[in-house]
């Protein structure tokens, strides 16, 4: 039925464009639904506004987000416990949008030298260009990041464990350092999923993920967050977001909605399987060290074990010496059940060799780095796929 009796002399031109509601109303489904729009309808002039704050005015325009959106951005709130969240297009998305709000011409910003490649991009190639000044401390460095900060350090990054070569740092103590000089500390919290390290327990001021990876868990999407500590922080974030335009779909969305009922399953079996494996690989005469944070031969495992309530699918090894970068790519590539591809996080192993960059000189691993992503393979598949790989049997 429809509440416009004037629309039976409509012409049939204008009723495909102003339909009546037909469907009955009481659906009430699991799961959110996919809410499509750009145009959001105001009840009357009075209530319309453009303001990029849908906690103030609920829905303005779809850039802004809609209610599958919304939804999404207040899931992850809630399991980081933070104040705010902001969905954006990707991970790499969420790291722009913390530089680019908190960050400008004469600051000084800090980065560990294990940071994901990307961030460190961003950082050189971006902020430098915008008059930023940046540089790069020891990624284990502690409370001892205080020798590294100048009169106009603004923003410290951190990322625990570091991209590939896995340090897990002292994020307390570097947020207590970064504090006493009036710094902001963000930290790129994607390898814990957002649930095996708190960030805002650390007193972080800002938390981000790539919600690609563990929440979307399907490696289907890309999204990104960017969660807040407390209301500090909300406006310039939020006023930088509206202006740069980080649009996201409401069907990849969904997709993660559709990620967090089986995260906590997905994690179970992925944080097992790795740890096995894992070990397995550390009693291999083929590899000299295992770069799993949750043992000992990890830098910072310690410090794992007093932060973190668990480990995620994400770790490292290191060939012998003996062994050639040739021989580590004929290795990878004679693996069958682990893919060789960037990112992480679903259900399909990955496997990814890393060189040694340029701008690593802290590390001499040479090109003996390989790096693997678990899946939700069999066990006994995976080990059997590295077993036979490390005998280079094709």
């Amino acid at each position: 039925m429809t509440d416009k009796p004037e629309r039976n002399n409509w012409s049939w031109r204008t009723r495909l464009t102003q339909p009546a509601t037909l469907a009955p109303k009481g659906f009430r489904p699991l799961v959110t639904p996919v809410y499509r729009g750009a145009t959001t309808t105001f009840e009357d002039a009075a209530s319309a506004r453009d303001t990029w704050d849908q906690q103030d005015v609920a829905y303005t325009y779809g850039q802004y987000g809609t209610p599958t959106a919304q939804e999404l951005a207040a899931r992850v709130c809630e399991l980081e416990g933070g104040y705010r969240t902001f969905i954006v297009p990707g991970g790499q998305s969420a790291l722009a949008l913390v530089d680019l709000a908190l960050l400008g011409a004469g600051d000084h910003v800090l980065l560990p030298e294990s940071i994901y490649g990307p961030n460190r991009n961003l950082a050189d190639y971006l902020m430098t260009r915008l008059g930023v000044e940046v540089s790069y401390y020891p990624p284990l460095s502690g409370a001892d990041i205080a020798a590294h900060f100048r009169s106009n350090t603004r923003l410290v990054w951190c990322e625990s464990p570091g991209s590939n070569t896995m340090e897990v740092q002292d994020v307390p103590a570097i947020v207590e350092t970064a504090h006493e000089r009036g710094a902001l500390v963000a930290l790129d919290n994607t390898w814990a999923a957002g649930v095996y390290f708190d960030a805002f327990a650390h007193d972080v001021d800002i938390s981000v993920q790539a919600l690609t990876k563990y929440i979307g868990g399907h490696a289907d999407l890309l999204l990104g967050a960017v969660t807040l500590r407390d209301a500090t922080l909300y406006r310039p974030v939020g006023e930088t977001l509206f202006v740069l335009g980080m649009t996201v779909s409401p069907d990849e969305c969904s997709l993660a909605l559709r990620g967090f009922q089986s995260l906590a399953v997905r994690l179970d079996v992925i944080e097992k399987s790795a740890l096995d494996l894992a070990r397995w690989l550390a009693s291999r005469p083929e590899i000299e060290r295992v770069l799993h944070p949750a043992l000992p031969s990890c830098p910072g495992h310690d410090v794992w074990r007093r932060d973190f309530s668990g480990s995620s699918g994400v770790f490292s090894v290191v060939f012998a010496e003996r062994f050639s970068r040739d021989e580590v790519f004929r290795f990878v590539d004679v693996l069958r059940l682990f893919r060789i591809g960037y990112s992480w996080g679903g259900v399909t192993s990955l496997v990814m060799p890393w060189p040694a960059p340029p701008t690593r000189r802290d590390v001499d691993y040479g090109d003996r780095l390989v790096r693997f992503s678990l899946g939700l393979e069999a066990p006994e598949d995976l080990r059997a796929d590295l077993e036979r790989a490390l005998a280079f049997e094709d």
